[in-house]
């Protein structure tokens, strides 16, 4: 499935992973090391399994990624939620903005793959 052209989902995830990154290196400098692991374990996985579905064996192997994908979305989204309510912690407005994005396209791929 995997092709040469510009991937939307792919490069958007990609770059979330990175804005990601660096938004856990802020949250270990100021000692929040446990909720840093959490988002980076998250927030990076959304990439992955994007990433492992531009390689789906099967249409139905392509929609369990995304769906794996939307999944760590969700959990990524929580992640930030908490760290936007907490004291002292940096500001994620741009992270959360971004990971809007991520669930619409995720959304509007599952629902045409799975119409199709």
């Amino acid at each position: 499935m995997q092709t040469n052209k510009p991937n939307l989902i792919v490069e958007l995830s990609f770059d979330f992973s990175l804005k990601v990154i660096a938004y856990c290196e802020m949250l270990e400098a100021r000692k929040r090391y446990n909720l840093a692991n959490q988002l980076f374990r998250s927030g990076t996985s959304i990439g992955a399994n994007v990433r492992e579905a531009q390689n789906a064996e099967s249409k139905a192997d392509f929609i369990h990624k995304m769906k794996l994908a939307a999944k760590e979305a969700d959990e990524t989204e929580y992640w930030l939620l908490l760290c936007k309510k907490s004291e002292n912690y940096p500001e994620p407005e741009e992270l959360l903005v971004t990971i809007e994005s991520i669930h619409r396209v995720l959304s509007k791929i599952l629902s045409t793959t799975k119409a199709k």
